[in-house]
């Protein structure tokens, strides 16, 4: 019986309802003092409870398709390699400042990832993560994530080039510490890079809302966080004033992002091809959520709400000189079927190409095993190292 099947959350279901019948029933004969009686009162309390938990966690699950198959949920279900259909091609300094300055970063420290010795061995060999806060001078927002500086940043051979960037976001109200310790992005890039399949590029990694704990999708709220600006103007003049990077009016700039940060990569680009060319999505969406987190992002304005539905744009708007790349499951019913219906409406110059696995669910286990290809991907569509 699957686990997101009909079946099991109605097994579920009735046997919640039956241990709550049960335990009215057998209530009186449990009103006794004697350890017996303790023990089934206590038991009685527990098996409703849990079954009670369980099923609010199924509803959940098939809401959201956290975990696709029991597989999935136990962590057994990694097999399986991502299958990659391609769209069509189309034709420094360290961070110096200690606090927030025009065009630079607040450099934090750096960060040890210890499996891929990244912090432990010399940043010419592994890398190097700095963990920074990037001020927003243009539109007064704040937030913290890191930078992640791959080996030839600090070779002598590459003391002079500038670097592609690739800003990566997480789903809301994810931490950008996820990036590193459950996406894996800064050991998964290095890897990549040794085994010659992806050129050097810097990694920013971040959350989606520089307005916590409002989710701003990535939006200029009128009136509200000016999101979208952040990530087009703020993002792009800290990390070029403090990193040897290529600028954001070119093709050097590309972005990625799980659920909400794969709603973001998409978005930036679409709508700011002269900054992000490139952008890859794993298990995003494609319009604005609309929820208590999220508040009134438009001002009441439908235009502006369908101008934040990617759909809508496609079919009403010129398409963007912009690459695209769709990743998800093939059990993450709404992020699967969504993303062909997307993909089916792309005309050039945008270009779209799309990774799967075959199962796997809305989490990490199933984006970890997705994002090698679309680093890979990414890195095809961005330019190497250059002065």
């Amino acid at each position: 019986m699957g686990l997101t099947g009909g079946g099991v959350l109605i097994l579920s279901i009735a046997l919640t309802v039956l241990s709550v019948a049960a335990t009215v029933w057998v209530w009186p004969r449990l009103a006794r003092r004697s350890w017996r009686a303790v023990l089934g009162r206590l038991g009685t309390v527990l098996f409703t409870q849990l079954a009670l938990l369980c099923t609010l966690g199924l509803l959940a699950n098939n809401y959201f398709s956290f975990y696709s198959s029991w597989s999935d949920l136990l962590g057994t279900g990694r097999t399986g390699a991502a299958a990659v259909q391609a769209g069509a091609p189309h034709s420094g300094t360290h961070p110096a400042t200690q606090g927030p300055a025009h065009g630079a970063v607040q450099w934090l420290g750096t960060e040890t990832v210890g499996a891929a010795g990244i912090g432990l061995r010399a940043p010419e060999v592994a890398g190097r993560l700095d963990h920074v806060r990037i001020p927003g001078t243009v539109t007064g927002l704040t937030t913290d994530g890191y930078v992640y500086l791959p080996p030839q940043y600090f070779q002598p051979a590459f003391a002079k080039d500038r670097f592609p960037v690739v800003v990566a976001m997480t789903g809301f109200p994810g931490d950008a510490k996820n990036l590193v310790t459950k996406l894996e992005y800064p050991s998964i890039s290095l890897t990549l890079i040794q085994e010659g399949r992806i050129k050097p590029m810097v990694l920013v990694l971040m959350r989606p809302s520089p307005s916590m704990p409002r989710d701003s999708e990535c939006e200029d709220v009128p009136g509200g966080p000016q999101a979208e600006t952040y990530f087009t103007a703020d993002v792009p003049l800290d990390i070029a004033g403090s990193y040897r990077v290529q600028s954001g009016g070119g093709r050097g700039w590309g972005a990625i992002g799980d659920s909400t940060g794969g709603y973001c990569a998409l978005k930036l680009a679409m709508r700011n091809p002269s900054v992000y060319t490139t952008a890859a999505s794993l298990s995003g969406y494609f319009k604005a959520a609309h929820d208590i987190t999220t508040g009134d992002l438009f001002g009441g304005s439908s235009l502006r709400r369908d101008e934040a539905d990617l759909t809508w744009r496609l079919l009403h708007l010129p398409p963007p000189p912009v690459s695209l790349m769709l990743a998800s499951s093939r059990e993450d019913g709404a992020a699967y079927a969504d993303g062909q219906a997307f993909a089916a409406l792309v005309r050039p110059p945008t270009t779209v190409a799309q990774a799967s696995v075959p199962t796997g669910g809305h989490n990490f286990t199933t984006w970890v095993r997705l994002l090698p290809p679309a680093l890979t991907w990414l890195s095809d569509h961005l330019p190497a190292p250059a002065p």
